[in-house]
């Protein structure tokens, strides 16, 4: 099965993410940011670069999973998704800025969108292993 455009997208604009995650470890040594990273998903106790650096390994896992459309990739999308929109709700109730305001309208996008995709996860793997055991008979 083809990959949709949107999957393709959303799988993009991840890894640029991570990697300016990862290029922001070296380059930033200033806490101009009111909300850093950790902030964002929850936890403030957490050093700004440690979690930096864990938010960007994690997401390329995901996005590993979610570009290759795997099962596994579908359902960690699904639960990142779902758990940083979370997070930013609570976040935007306490502090009501934009940014997590964009950040769960991003969730809710990418969470819809992948739920409407979903067929894209499931049939492709399916449609491998039914072949291999066509061939077999």
């Amino acid at each position: 099965m083809k990959r949709p455009l949107g999957i393709s997208f959303i799988s993009w604009f991840y890894m640029f993410g991570a990697c300016v995650l990862f290029i922001t470890v070296v380059m930033n040594h200033t806490e101009a940011d009111q909300f850093g990273i950790a902030d964002r998903f929850g936890l403030p106790a957490v050093p700004e670069p440690l979690m930096r650096i864990i938010a960007a390994v994690i997401t390329f896992i995901i996005i590993f999973g979610y570009y290759g459309l795997r099962r596994w990739g579908f359902w960690l999308m699904i639960a990142y998704s779902v758990g940083f929109g979370a997070v930013s709700i609570k976040l935007l109730l306490s502090y009501n800025q934009q940014p997590f305001i964009g950040n769960v309208i991003w969730s809710m996008v990418v969470f819809i969108y992948t739920l409407m995709v979903r067929k894209s996860f499931f049939n492709t793997h399916q449609t491998s292993r039914n072949k291999g055991a066509r061939q077999l008979y």
